[in-house]
C-alpha cells in the first residue's frame, strides 16, 4: 500500500481518544512511508491526521472542491492540494489515488464516503481493502447495523466482510495490508 484515502470528520469529536488515534495513525503512515489522501481540511480529525503525518516527514494529498474552500479551510501544509469542482469528483479523485480506505470516527460525510467506497467494492468497481478505526466503540452500532441488514436479508452475509474493523491504528493498518479481496457469493 502506497496511498490510503481516511475519511474523518472535520469536528474533533467530544473525546479527546478519537484525536489522539487519528495522530497515532497519522505517524504511522508517514513511519511506514504511506502517502495519506484525504479532504483536505485543517479541522477536525481530517486536521489532526493530516497536521500529524506532515510533522512525521510524510506526504498529504487533499482533494477539495473548490466551493468548500470558505466553508472548510484549506490546510495550507499539504504536499499536494487537488482542486476538483464536485463533491462527486472528490471522492472519485480520493477513490482513484489509494490503495485502500480507512473511516475514522465523523458525522454524515464520513459514512457516506464509506458506505461509497463498500458499495463500488460490492459491485465490483474496486478491490481495496477498507477499514473503521473503531475509536472507543465509535463504529460498533453501525457495524452491529451492517449485520442486522444481512440477518434481516437486505445484503448477502459475505458482504459483512467488506468492512475490516479494529480498536488500533497498528492492527487496522497491518489486517489491510494481508487483506485479500474477498469472494462473494451472488444474489
Amino acid at each position: 500500500m502506497k496511498k490510503i484515502c481516511v475519511f474523518a470528520g472535520s469536528n474533533p469529536g467530544n473525546k479527546l481518544s478519537y484525536a489522539s488515534e487519528a495522530k497515532r495513525l497519522g505517524k504511522l503512515l508517514a513511519d511506514k512511508q504511506i502517502d495519506l489522501v484525504y479532504g483536505g481540511s485543517c479541522k477536525g480529525l481530517m486536521g489532526a491526521v493530516a497536521d500529524q503525518v506532515i510533522e512525521s516527514g510524510g506526504n498529504v494529498i487533499g482533494v477539495m472542491p473548490s466551493s468548500l474552500f470558505s466553508s472548510e479551510i484549506v490546510h495550507q501544509g499539504l504536499t499536494e492540494l487537488i482542486e476538483v469542482s464536485t463533491m462527486h469528483e472528490r471522492k472519485a479523485k480520493m477513490g482513484e489515488l489509494a490503495d485502500a480506505f480507512i473511516a475514522l470516527p465523523g458525522g454524515y460525510g464520513t459514512f457516506e464516503e464509506l458506505f461509497e467506497v463498500v458499495c463500488w467494492s460490492q459491485i465490483g468497481l474496486h478491490h481495496k481493502p477498507i477499514g473503521v478505526l473503531n475509536i472507543d466503540e465509535f463504529y460498533t452500532p453501525l457495524l452491529n447495523l451492517v449485520k442486522h441488514a444481512a440477518k434481516e436479508g437486505f445484503m448477502n452475509p459475505s458482504y459483512i466482510d467488506l468492512i475490516i474493523s479494529s480498536t488500533t491504528s497498528s492492527d487496522l493498518l497491518e489486517k489491510l495490508a494481508l487483506r485479500d479481496h474477498p469472494v462473494y457469493r451472488a444474489k
